[in-house]
């Protein structure tokens, strides 16, 4: 991949970041205002669509977590697709150090989200929220940083959480669906083979595609299969070659949708979903096991699991240091892994969605004070590290 199309993926990812940010604390100003009522009624709002016997009927809330984050995973998918077919993650030698971080940094939150849970069945649920990293956020607050971070360390980071998501969608799969419904899931199997016969056909025009992607969408939303993966397995049938000499459809999906998903898609998924009202919290609510497992997951665990699996990995030579980043940058970097919110808090919503409690309350408060103290001192520890580069 040339570095300019690098450059401009990591700028567009930074100003997302940034947009998230504001969007996140807008939510939190109007849920502990006089205009939290609102808020809430607006994300309870019902909608319905029906078409002759089929209806799809959800609060707001869950048409854009199920819906419009179903169109991320989408380009999550095609960005994973690229990557292995001919980006950075093509080369086995750029693979290793940030594959080793990311899965450190999945299995060392999980253990310790689950010790602080493991005696309660509902909270133990959990256990995957702590995983997952902010790409948006963590690239934004390095974008805050400046100009002198290296590249290779923006691009170590953006490889490591691409492996990151590509964990957080085997475990959604695997662990976080409901019933399964055998007709939806027949309906889903013959969408499939639709998609398979197209890509080999060497269709290159993307409308089937993306009208089979909806049908898909629908039936695996019906099928008690999270609907967010219709998304990733559309992206893997998206033709990487055009027909002599035409544009590659998938990167020009990619380059059509990423506008759209940094700078709608999360911003309205961080507003729906980041608004925790404070009225009443106390030490007492901050230290229960759910949010306390989230918080030291995130804050402790993402920097053992990343910084000490690359570590061992590189002293037992199984990769090596990134050009231009030294231990210090790479243990700042192991700390903005722990900036989970927007990946966190979409797990969150499926680890307590039949919840009647309080964890969907907790895993908020959790998932918010981690990413924001993991952001805090992986900003300062990178920025000192940096004042010592001439």
């Amino acid at each position: 991949m040339a570095i300019t199309t690098i450059e401009t993926f990591l700028k567009k990812e930074s100003a997302s970041g940034i947009i998230l940010m504001f969007a996140a604390v807008f939510a939190m100003i109007l849920a502990n205002s006089p205009w939290a009522s609102w808020y809430n009624l607006l994300l309870d709002v019902p909608v319905v669509v029906a078409v002759g016997k089929l209806e799809i009927a959800k609060p707001l809330l869950l048409w854009i977590n199920d819906g419009l984050m179903a169109l991320f995973f989408f380009l999550v998918g095609l960005e994973l697709k690229r990557e292995f077919l001919e980006g950075d993650l093509s080369e086995p030698g750029q693979v290793t150090l940030p594959a080793i971080g990311a899965l450190g940094g999945m299995l060392m939150p999980a253990l310790i989200y689950t010790a602080f849970n493991y005696d309660n069945t509902e909270a133990l649920n959990g256990w995957a929220i702590p995983t997952a990293t902010d790409i948006a956020f963590a690239l934004g607050i390095l974008a805050i940083i400046g100009s002198k971070v290296p590249l290779q360390l923006k691009v170590f980071l953006t490889s490591l959480a691409i492996f990151d998501d590509l964990g957080a969608i085997i475990i959604i799969a695997l662990f976080y669906t409901d019933q399964l419904s055998t007709l939806a899931l027949i309906v889903s199997a013959c969408m499939l083979t639709i998609l398979f016969i197209l890509n080999k056909k060497n269709v290159t025009s993307t409308s089937p595609y993306i009208f089979v992607g909806v049908v898909l969408w629908i039936a695996v939303l019906k099928s008690g299969v999270h609907a967010t993966l219709a998304g990733v397995i559309l992206a893997f049938f998206i033709p990487m070659k055009g027909k002599d000499g035409e544009l590659s459809p998938l990167k020009e999906l990619e380059h059509n949708l990423h506008s759209t998903v940094a700078f709608i898609v999360l911003p309205i998924f961080a507003f729906a979903n980041a608004g925790i009202n404070f009225t009443g919290v106390g030490l007492d609510q901050v230290m229960s096991p759910v949010p306390i497992g989230i918080i030291l997951g995130l804050l402790v665990g993402k920097q053992l699991g990343v910084f000490g699996f690359c570590f061992i990995a590189i002293k037992l030579g199984f990769a090596k240091l990134p050009t231009n980043v030294n231990w210090t940058l790479l243990y700042g970097v192991a700390l903005l892994c722990g900036v989970g919110f927007t990946m966190s808090l979409f797990i969150g919503s499926l680890a307590f969605e039949q919840s009647t409690g309080s964890p969907l309350y907790q895993d908020r408060l959790g998932i918010v004070i981690g990413s924001l103290i993991s952001g805090i001192l992986g900003y300062f520890v990178i920025k000192g590290a940096l004042k010592k580069v001439p």
